[in-house]
């Protein structure tokens, strides 16, 4: 298994982590032989998840940020009081795992897909676990 470490710069983000997961797959194609299967992502933190969105245009992450905020407030009226349960909550929608596609060596997303570590408590250092999984060669 791999790992990914990313920083996260302040309290919720949505880091944009695509640059360097395509670095690791072309770098792991020349080097292990990874051409065609399945690269499986897991977050193992209780307070960021990952998805896939758009990169274009900068106001969709701003959009996504305020969303989560305006759905779940950083002071809410929660149960658990540990500072952070607005971050516990968006970790759940966001989800903790990603499996995307490699073709050909190449990570496959669409046109204007990115991948994202959605920080709900930081700023951290956040470790994403990474496993190949290969796929029959044609």
């Amino acid at each position: 298994m791999l790992h990914l470490e990313i920083e996260t710069t302040c309290r919720c983000d949505m880091r944009d982590i695509t640059t360097q997961l395509r670095s690791l797959v072309r770098r792991n194609a020349i080097e292990k032989g990874w051409r065609n299967g399945v690269l499986a992502l897991f977050c193992p933190h209780t307070t960021c998840g990952l998805t896939v969105n758009e990169e274009a245009d900068p106001d969709v992450r701003r959009d996504m940020l305020t969303f989560f905020s305006d759905l779940v407030p950083r002071h809410g009226d929660y149960h658990h009081a540990e500072g952070n349960s607005d971050a516990h909550i968006k970790a759940t929608l966001h989800g903790p795992s990603l499996t995307l596609f490699v073709e050909n060596g190449e990570l496959c997303l669409g046109t204007w897909q990115s991948v994202y570590l959605c920080e709900g408590d930081g700023p951290r250092c956040r470790t994403i676990w990474l496993q190949w999984l290969a796929g029959q060669e044609e």
